[in-house]
C-alpha cells in the first residue's frame, strides 16, 4: 500500500482545498443580499449556539485565557459583528452619484486565506468566515499547529450553517494538517486572491512577501497613561478589566502603566485595593524571566496564564486574589524586559514628571514593538485627549479598557479581531477589518464634459487672466510718469 509524508499530505490537502474552495466562490458570486443574510444569519445562529463549547476547547487545547472571556469573544465576532455590518451594502451597486454620474458596483475579491493565531482561534475563525461571506469570498484557513483542533471544529460549524443556508459546499475550508509547507502553498497557490494575516509578527511578513493582496496586522505594545486629571479609580478598574480578559490574549491590551508623580501613590494605592501586585526588582526579574526568551520573545507557556499561575512559576509569594502583576521600569528597551509586549497579565510601570515626558515615553514604548496599534489614555482633560492622538498610533483609546476599546466592544470602533496599523506598523490598512476591506469597486463613469471645449476654455481663460493681469490704468501711468520726472529734477537732468 502506498503512503506519503505528511508534509506532501498536508500540501495536497491545502490545494484541494483551495481549488474546492475556489469553484464554490464563483458560485457565490452570483447571490443576492437576501441570499446572503439568509446565510449570515445562519452562521451567527451557530456560532452563538456553540459560543460555550468553542471557548473550552480553546482553553483545553491551548492553555490560553479562560472560558468565560473566550465565549464573550465567540460572540463578538458573531453577534456583535453582525449587528455592525448588516446595513454595509457590499452587493451590487453600493453608490450612485448623480452629479459626477459615477456609479460604484460591489464585486467580490475572490479566496481568501486566513491565518488563524493560537490566542484567539476560536473567534478569529469565525469573525473571519462571516466577514468573507458578507462580501460573497471564500475562505479557506491555515491554523496554528497548537490550536488546531478548536480551530477547524469553528471552520466546520461555520462551512455546515453555510452550506444548510444554500452557500455552495467547501466555501470555508481549513487545514486539518497543518506545516508551514503548507501554509506557503495557501499563500502562494494561484487560487488565493488575498490574505488576511493574523498572528506573529514573522508569519504576517510572509503573508507580504507571498506576491499578492495581503492584509496583515502588526504586534501591539499599548502605553496606558493615567493623567493627573483622571477618575483614578476607575481608570485602575479599565486597565485591570482589560488585562485579565482572557488574561491579556489581545494584542489590544494595556502593557505599561504610565502615571504623574503628583498622582502615584493614589494610583498605586488604587491598584493594590482592586488586586494589583507590585513586585520587587528581584521578583520582577524572575518573573521576566520566566515570561520571555530568546531576547524578549514571549514564552508561550506564560502567554494568557492568570497572575498566580505566572507568580509560582517564577517561585514568588503574592497575596490571594491578585489580578495583575506591575514591576516598575526606568526605561525602554533590552535591558528592561517588562517595556516589551506581553500577553499575559504583567504590566510595566513608569513614573513620569508631567504629560510632556509621558509623550515622550509613550512614542519609545509604541516604538518597542507596538508602532501604528493603539494607545490607551485615562484623562477628563478633551485637550489632553488631542495632544495624544498625535502620537504614532491609529486607535487612541480614551477612559476605556483598551482590550474592549480596540475589538469594538466599548466603543464605536467596528467589532473586528483584525486590526490594522497602518504603514507605520507595516500594514496595509490602518482600520479594523471589515467586508468593506474585502470587496473591489467597479466603476461607471459617464463622459460629463467636453474635453476639446474644455481645453480651448482653460486656455482662452489664462490668456484673460495674464492679460488683465498685466493691464496698466492712465491713472497708473500717469502716477509713473509724475515719479520719473519728480526723479529726474532731483538729478538735475530734468
Amino acid at each position: 500500500m502506498e503512503t506519503f509524508d505528511y508534509d506532501l499530505q498536508s500540501v495536497q490537502e491545502a490545494r484541494n482545498l483551495a481549488r474546492q474552495a475556489k469553484l464554490a466562490q464563483a458560485e457565490l458570486a452570483k447571490f443576492n443580499s437576501e441570499q446572503i443574510d439568509k446565510i449570515i444569519c445562519n452562521m451567527v445562529k451557530a456560532a452563538e449556539e456553540n459560543a460555550v463549547s468553542l471557548a473550552k476547547m480553546a482553553v483545553e487545547e491551548t492553555g490560553f485565557g479562560n472560558v468565560e472571556d473566550k465565549t464573550l469573544k465567540n460572540k463578538l465576532a458573531s453577534t456583535e459583528l453582525y449587528k455592525f455590518i448588516k446595513p454595509m451594502q457590499t452587493i451590487g451597486i453600493i453608490k450612485d452619484d448623480q452629479v459626477n454620474k459615477v456609479v460604484e458596483i460591489a464585486e467580490p475579491v475572490g479566496l481568501l486565506m486566513g491565518i488563524i493565531p493560537s490566542t484567539n482561534p476560536t473567534s478569529t475563525t469565525i469573525y473571519k468566515a462571516i466577514i468573507a461571506i458578507k462580501s460573497r469570498n471564500g475562505i479557506v484557513f491555515s491554523p496554528h499547529p497548537s490550536a488546531l483542533k478548536c480551530t477547524l471544529q469553528a471552520a466546520r460549524l461555520m462551512n455546515d450553517a453555510a452550506v444548510a443556508a444554500g452557500a455552495p459546499a467547501n466555501i470555508i475550508g481549513c487545514i486539518s494538517k497543518p506545516s508551514m509547507n503548507a501554509t506557503n502553498e495557501l499563500m502562494k497557490c494561484d487560487e488565493v486572491d488575498m490574505i488576511i494575516a493574523t498572528g506573529g509578527t514573522a508569519m504576517v511578513k510572509a503573508a507580504y512577501s507571498a506576491g499578492k493582496p495581503a492584509l496583515g496586522v502588526g504586534p501591539g505594545n499599548v502605553p496606558a497613561y493615567i493623567e493627573r486629571t483622571a477618575n483614578i479609580q476607575k481608570a485602575v478598574k479599565d486597565i485591570i478589566t482589560s488585562k485579565t480578559f482572557d488574561n491579556g490574549t489581545i494584542c489590544a491590551s494595556e502593557q505599561a502603566v504610565i502615571v504623574e508623580e503628583c498622582i502615584r501613590d493614589q494610583v498605586m494605592e488604587e491598584f493594590r485595593r482592586q488586586g494589583g501586585y507590585f513586585m520587587t526588582p528581584a521578583e520582577t526579574d524572575k518573573v521576566a524571566e520566566k515570561l520571555f526568551i530568546r531576547g524578549h520573545a514571549m514564552n508561550a507557556k506564560m502567554v494568557g496564564r492568570s497572575a498566580e499561575v505566572i507568580a509560582d512559576s517564577a517561585g514568588i509569594s503574592i497575596p490571594p486574589g491578585t489580578k495583575v502583576l506591575l514591576g516598575e521600569q526606568q526605561g525602554v528597551g533590552q535591558e528592561y524586559p517588562l517595556s516589551y509586549e506581553k500577553l499575559t497579565t504583567v504590566l510595566a510601570f513608569y513614573t513620569v514628571k508631567d504629560w510632556r515626558e509621558a509623550c515622550d515615553l509613550c512614542i519609545k514604548l509604541l516604538n518597542n514593538g507596538g508602532v501604528g496599534h493603539s494607545l490607551s489614555i485615562h484623562t477628563e482633560n478633551p485637550e489632553m485627549a488631542i495632544k495624544f492622538a498625535e502620537k504614532p498610533v491609529f486607535r487612541i483609546l480614551v477612559n476605556t479598557p483598551s482590550t474592549h476599546g480596540g475589538v469594538g466592544l466599548s466603543t464605536g470602533l467596528a467589532p473586528a479581531f483584525t486590526l490594522g496599523c497602518g504603514t507605520w506598523g507595516g500594514s496595509a490598512t490602518s482600520d479594523n477589518v471589515t467586508p468593506m476591506h474585502l470587496i473591489n469597486k467597479k466603476r461607471v463613469a459617464y463622459g460629463i464634459k467636453d474635453y476639446t471645449e474644455s481645453t480651448n476654455t482653460s486656455c482662452s481663460d489664462c490668456a484673460a487672466q495674464r492679460d488683465s493681469s498685466n493691464a496698466i490704468s492712465e491713472d497708473q501711468i500717469m502716477m509713473l510718469v509724475d515719479e520719473v520726472l519728480a526723479l529726474l529734477k532731483k538729478r538735475g537732468d530734468y
